[in-house]
C-alpha cells in the first residue's frame, strides 16, 4: 500500500506555540500511511518546531458534515466549504481553516490508496 501525502492550504485562526498568525494561508502536511496504521491520519503544521497531531480518519470523516470530537482533536463544518480542525495540547489551541474540498479529496486519496493490493 502506498503512503498518501497532500499539502493544503489552511488558515491558522489561532496558534498553540504562537507562530506568526499571518492572513494568508499556510502550507499544511495531510498524511496517511496505511502500513503504519490503516485508520489514522496526521496533520503537520507549519512552524519552528514540528506540530504534528494523528487521529483517526473516520472522525476528519465525520467532522466534514458534523461537529465531531475525540480526546484532543474536534472537527465541524463551517458554512458550505469550509472545515475546521481543532487541536488542543499542553501549549494551548490550534484552530486551523481547511477548504473542505480539499480534506475530501485527501480523503477519498487515503480509501483508494488502502484499498490497493499489496505488491510482492
Amino acid at each position: 500500500m502506498s503512503v498518501v501525502e497532500q499539502y493544503a492550504r489552511a488558515h491558522i485562526v489561532t496558534d498553540a506555540d504562537s507562530l506568526a498568525q499571518d492572513q494568508d494561508a499556510v502550507p499544511v502536511v495531510l498524511r496517511y500511511d496505511p502500513d503504519s496504521d490503516p485508520r489514522a491520519v496526521r496533520v503537520r503544521l507549519p512552524g519552528h518546531e514540528t506540530h504534528e497531531w494523528t487521529f483517526s480518519r473516520s472522525l476528519l470523516e465525520q467532522g466534514l458534515r458534523a461537529p465531531a470530537e475525540s480526546g484532543e482533536i474536534r472537527v465541524w463544518p463551517c458554512g458550505r466549504v469550509q472545515a475546521v480542525v481543532e487541536f488542543h495540547s499542553a501549549q494551548g489551541v490550534a484552530v486551523v481553516q481547511f477548504e473542505t474540498k480539499a480534506l475530501m479529496r485527501f480523503l477519498r486519496r487515503t480509501y483508494l490508496a488502502a484499498a490497493q493490493p499489496v505488491a510482492r
